[in-house]
């Protein structure tokens, strides 16, 4: 894959702030941040903690590019990123982080996660749900009306190679 042709994979889900974060969530962000590297791809994110931290610490520990937009400054960044954005648009970056992926893996999440899959949904970007991280990727499936938008990995592996795939056909 050439510079310019590297997908940008957005890895949305639970910043910590507000929400109890396992071990498990944790772990599965950051092996999607490795297979995202692996894949010679770039990782975005909001930048700050919890699992946009740890998919980016994935990413760095096989030496992949990570971006994160950021909702104020470069305080809130998390120390793994590669390059910060700070924005100083608080949680309208949401949008940003969407619009500048060519595909989107929730992992876990809350509020903040629901609106950058509203929002992914509203601009036509595909969307990986991680199965069994928990929040609101746990529970978007209940949601009759977006449920086929949507599609589904069971592991860190399956829901990268399905981001990467799904962004060949946009």
């Amino acid at each position: 894959m050439t510079k310019n042709s590297r997908k940008n994979i957005a890895v949305i889900g639970s910043s910590g702030w507000n929400d109890e974060l396992n071990d498990f969530s944790l772990d599965l962000a950051r092996e999607v941040g490795k297979k995202i590297a692996q894949t010679d791809c770039v990782l975005l994110s909001g930048g700050r903690g919890g699992v946009m931290e740890a998919a980016c610490k994935g990413a760095n520990e096989e030496g992949g590019l990570t971006v994160g937009i950021l909702p104020f400054d470069k305080d809130d960044s998390n120390p793994y990123l590669s390059v910060s954005i700070p924005t100083h648009l608080g949680f309208f970056r949401n949008a940003l982080v969407v619009r500048s992926a060519d595909a989107v893996i929730a992992i876990r999440g809350s509020v903040g996660t629901l609106s950058e899959l509203a929002f992914a949904l509203n601009y036509d970007v595909p969307v990986v749900v991680l199965k069994g991280s928990g929040g609101i990727a746990d529970e978007i499936h209940l949601m009759e009306s977006i449920r086929d938008k949507l599609s589904y990995a069971n592991t860190a592996e399956e829901a990268v190679d399905l981001a990467i795939q799904l962004s060949e056909k946009n």
